[in-house]
C-alpha cells in the first residue's frame, strides 16, 4: 500500500467518525452511551443501569429521605437536609422526590452563616424597626429593618415586625393626630369632632346673647334712673308754689257775730240765737 492510498483510508475513516459524530447529538433529557442515545432519568428518580444496543436505561425512584431534582443519569438520589433542633433550626418546607428539605431559624434567631448550618439569637430590633423574617430565612447578618411609611414599631422585640396604622376611615372615625414610625394613628369620633367645632360657636353666641342683655339691662337702668330724676325734680318745683286750698263742700260758710266785742262763729243757715243771759 502506498502512501496515497493509506492517505485516502486516513481521511475516510476521519470523515466517517466526523458523520458518526453528527448522527450522535443527543438532546438535554439523552445521554451519550457507546455510540447511541440513551434517556437520562425522570426528576425523582435515579438510573439502575445503562442502555445498551437492545434495551432503554432502567430507573427507579429515590428512596424515602432522598431526592433528584433534575433529569439524570446518576445512580444515586442526594438525601434531604435535616433540620437539627438542637441547632436552632426548624423545617419551613418538608422535602420530597424533587425537592430538598427547606430549614430555617427558630423564631427569635437567624442564620449564623450562608449554609444555614446553625443560628445565632437576634439582637432586638429598636422602636422604629421591625423584624423581617425574610431576612432571616435569607441569611442576612440583622433581621431588622427600618418601618416604612405607613408603618410603625413601640417596642424592642427580637420577632415583632412593624405594624400598619390603623385606618380610621375603616372605624369610621376621624384622624386626629398622624402616626409615626414609633406610634400609631390616633383616631376620634365624628360626633366628637362636630361637637368640638360647635362648642366653640355655641359658646361664642351665648357670650355674646349674654353681653347684650347685660347692655339692654344697663342702658334700661339708667334711663329709668335719669326719669326719676327728672320727676323728682319737677315735683320740687310745684312744692315751692302755694297751691290754693280747695274749700270742702260738706262745709258750710262761717258767719262770724260780735259777742260782747268779741267775734264768734256762726254758720250759715243757722238761726242766730243768742241768750239773752249772754246778751246782757
Amino acid at each position: 500500500m502506498n502512501r496515497l492510498e493509506l492517505l485516502g483510508l486516513l481521511c475516510a475513516a476521519l470523515l466517517g467518525c466526523w458523520e458518526l459524530g453528527d448522527a450522535l447529538t443527543c438532546s438535554d433529557k439523552q445521554y451519550e452511551y457507546k455510540g447511541r442515545c440513551c434517556n437520562r432519568c425522570r426528576p425523582g428518580e435515579k438510573l439502575v443501569s445503562v442502555c445498551d444496543k437492545t434495551e432503554d436505561s432502567i430507573c427507579t425512584h429515590c428512596e424515602s429521605g432522598h431526592y433528584q431534582p433534575s433529569w439524570t443519569k446518576e445512580k444515586h438520589c442526594a438525601p434531604h437536609d435535616i433540620c437539627e433542633d438542637n441547632a436552632g433550626l426548624m423545617v419551613k418546607v418538608q422535602g420530597n422526590a424533587t425537592h430538598n428539605t427547606v430549614c430555617q431559624c427558630q423564631a427569635g434567631t437567624h442564620c449564623s452563616d450562608t449554609s444555614c448550618q446553625t443560628c445565632v439569637e437576634n439582637q432586638p430590633c429598636r422602636p422604629g424597626t421591625g423584624f423581617v423574617a425574610a431576612k432571616a430565612v435569607e441569611r442576612k447578618s440583622s433581621p431588622c429593618e427600618p418601618c416604612a411609611e405607613g408603618t410603625f414599631s413601640n417596642v424592642s422585640s427580637k420577632t415583632e415586625p412593624c405594624h400598619p396604622w390603623t385606618s380610621c376611615e375603616e372605624k369610621g372615625l376621624l384622624l386626629k393626630v398622624k402616626g409615626t414610625n414609633t406610634s400609631d394613628v390616633i383616631c376620634e369620633s365624628s360626633r366628637r369632632s362636630s361637637l368640638s367645632v360647635l362648642i366653640p360657636i355655641t359658646a361664642a353666641i351665648v357670650t355674646c346673647l349674654v353681653g347684650v342683655c347685660i347692655y339692654c339691662l344697663v342702658h334700661t337702668d339708667s334711663r329709668q334712673r335719669m326719669q326719676k330724676e327728672t320727676e323728682a325734680g319737677k315735683h320740687g318745683e310745684n312744692a315751692d308754689t302755694p297751691q290754693p286750698m280747695e274749700q270742702d263742700e260738706n262745709v258750710l260758710p262761717v258767719q262770724e257775730t260780735l259777742l260782747r266785742g268779741q267775734p264768734v262763729a256762726q254758720e250759715d243757715g243757722k238761726e242766730s240765737r243768742i241768750s239773752e243771759q249772754e246778751m246782757l
